[in-house]
């Protein structure tokens, strides 16, 4: 007997590793797949706010714990992924979320600096592909590893739509004429984040590994008024996202039912790519 459709959402019996839970996605993910019936393993360099986000969700009834994790160690990595063993089992879904992110939410503001692209350091952009990439590289090597021993596994890796498109940097620009930009770390590790799913997928052919992307385009974060307007403007919906609006496009991607889908992108940006 098949699977009925909302049965090929159950995640019940699954070890699902978040890589950057303490962000504001890695910590809608994993309520998310912990709602699903997922055992969720909260890692990140932040551990303290892993920690209370997976105390959260066990003070929900749902299953979690937390561990700290350097992604661009690869010792910090396999230890990553023998917590989850130890503690729940198995390792079936790596969810790769953690990322360097010049953000313009009001907690960001004056952090990011100008990241004009004439005076970026080299330092920087070393520093971020070295979390953006190889902390994806090191994060799914030491992860397959039990995949491939049980026989299945599934790994998400989150892009952006400036890893499709260029960015506005309009929409950086302040209206006393003060501007910031997105940096070419940015797009330049998103679009690689794109070419690695689709190597990974291809090099796990017939070893029942799936690989996907999710590209999320923007999230409300308490943003100030001109630059959410500026950024509605831009989309087709006309408006952000709202905090939870990639969760169930994740869920599908983790679950069953996406079972006949590896190699592909999953674009969830309110028609920001679609003019």
């Amino acid at each position: 007997m098949t699977e009925s459709i909302l049965e090929k959402f159950d995640m019940a019996q699954k070890t699902v590793i978040v890589t950057g839970a303490a962000g504001l996605l890695g910590k809608q993910f994993s309520l998310a797949l912990a709602q699903a019936g997922a055992k969720v393993l909260l890692a990140d360099l932040a551990v303290d706010i892993a920690a209370q986000n997976a105390t959260d969700l066990k003070n929900l009834n749902l299953i979690a714990a937390a561990t700290k994790v350097d992604v661009t160690d690869p010792a910090s990595t396999r230890a990553m992924v023998q917590t989850a063993l130890d503690s729940f089992g198995s390792v079936d879904v790596l969810i790769n979320s953690a990322a360097l992110d010049p953000k313009f939410d009001p907690e960001s503001v004056g952090l990011q600096g100008a990241n004009a692209f004439e005076s970026y350091s080299l330092d920087s952009w070393r520093k971020a592909l070295d979390v953006n990439l190889t902390g994806m590289f090191l994060a799914s090597q030491a992860a397959v590893i039990p995949m491939l021993q049980q026989g299945s596994g599934v790994i998400v890796n989150i892009s952006s739509m400036y890893g499709l498109v260029g960015p506005d940097q309009r929409l950086y620009e302040r209206p006393d004429g003060s501007r910031s930009f997105k940096p070419a770390y940015y797009s330049v590790a998103k679009a690689g984040v794109l070419g690695f799913t689709r190597y990974l997928a291809a090099y796990y052919a017939g070893k029942n590994i799936r690989v996907n992307a999710l590209t999320p385009g923007g999230v409300y974060n308490g943003h100030d008024e001109v630059f959410t307007k500026q950024y509605s403007n831009r989309t087709v919906l006309g408006r952000m996202a709202n905090i939870d609006e990639m969760s169930a496009a994740m869920l599908f991607l983790c679950s069953n039912a996406s079972s006949y889908m590896t190699g592909s992108n999953l674009v969830v940006d309110g028609g920001w790519t679609a003019w």
